[in-house]
């Protein structure tokens, strides 16, 4: 099995948490009737922290697995790029043919199908693509419902398999929110979900060297990076130009998944990151 594959995990049981939350329930019911109201409200209260929060963190594991961290202990990272393709895309892919490095490009579905060539490009040029919903409901995406859900996963997933030539097997979670009913799209299509280990919000914060140094802090072996392009304040590329400059300082280098050196056999059991 390859070193991908192994990092690849696909949703098994999409409704488990369903179970949790049966059970979970049971036994609020249970105290309510032994303890009363006092003790049963405030139970019912916290019961339900859980699923929220699942929603809401982005490394949560409860409604799908996810990777958060390569299980290496080579001083590697994963360059991840989230919201394109956008103006900076090109410019994005210059900078990292100077660098000698390499990046999962996660695109939302609409924009690739406004600008089908720069999808084709990033391909070209060695780097990976993933799926980041079709029209990144960036408000409402840790509310809808199965439907829609399935619908923002699925028409990506069809949009970016068409201009690729082969389908995403990856999925980020749009702000990197996953709700219950996520992992039914993930399992049908394939799709493993990707969070990260470090970042420096990149998408609101203009400062390269400020977020440079907040992804520098986080740095170890493994790291999976999150950036993006087409941040509205316009920096995106002096960011991500920035980032490369510490990683290579701190002698990092840039894999991608597939890669050899992303799972290095050799490292720890804690090293592996599915929490």
């Amino acid at each position: 099995m390859s070193h991908g594959r192994t990092l690849h995990r696909v949703p098994r049981h999409p409704h488990a948490w369903l179970g949790w939350l049966l059970a979970s329930q049971a036994l609020v019911a249970a105290l309510w009737w032994w303890a009363g109201w006092r003790v049963g409200l405030p139970a019912m209260l916290l019961s339900h922290a859980p699923f929220v929060l699942s929603a809401l963190l982005p490394r949560a594991a409860l409604y799908a697995p996810v990777l958060s961290r390569l299980p290496t202990g080579e001083r590697v990272a994963w360059l991840t790029i989230d919201d394109g393709p956008s103006d900076d895309t090109t410019a994005l892919l210059d900078l990292l043919d100077r660098h000698r490095a390499r990046a999962t490009f996660f695109l939302v579905g609409e924009r690739a199908a406004a600008r089908p060539q720069l999808v084709r490009e990033i391909l070209r040029r060695g780097h990976g693509i993933g799926n980041h919903s079709h029209g990144h409901p960036q408000a409402w995406f840790w509310a809808l419902g199965p439907r829609r859900m399935a619908r923002e996963i699925g028409q990506a997933q069809a949009t970016l398999a068409a201009l690729a030539g082969a389908p995403p097997r990856w999925f980020r979670s749009v702000v990197g929110m996953t709700n219950p009913f996520v992992a039914a799209p993930l399992r049908r299509h394939g799709l493993a979900r990707v969070a990260w280990s470090a970042r420096g919000f990149d998408a609101v914060r203009a400062d390269p060297d400020a977020v440079a140094a907040r992804i520098a802090r986080d740095l170890a072996p493994g790291a999976i990076v999150l950036l993006h392009e087409g941040a509205p304040h316009g920096r995106s590329v002096e960011i991500v130009a920035r980032v490369l400059e510490r990683l290579q300082a701190a002698g990092y280098r840039t894999v991608l998944p597939e890669d050899p050196a992303a799972a290095d056999t050799t490292s720890s059991p804690a090293a592996a990151t599915f929490p």
